[in-house]
């Protein structure tokens, strides 16, 4: 269990120092369907975090991994 925890930590600090909200980032670390690296390049080519979160989000029914 302390893995899961270190991995949701490491995600939500990459994405708070990529510019995301902390509120923001916490809900998109737990949610392993969002792809972490597509997240930041988005920001980094200067899409704000709330459409890059809209641009990426997981299709209707797909199930959490």
């Amino acid at each position: 269990m302390g893995s899961i925890l270190n991995l949701v930590e490491w995600r939500r600090e990459l994405l708070t120092e990529a510019g995301f909200p902390p509120v923001l980032a916490v809900r998109l670390a737990c949610d392993a369907r969002r792809d972490l690296h597509a997240l930041i390049d988005l920001i980094e080519r200067g899409c704000p975090p709330t459409l890059a979160v809209r641009v990426l989000a997981p299709l209707e029914g797909e199930a959490p991994r």
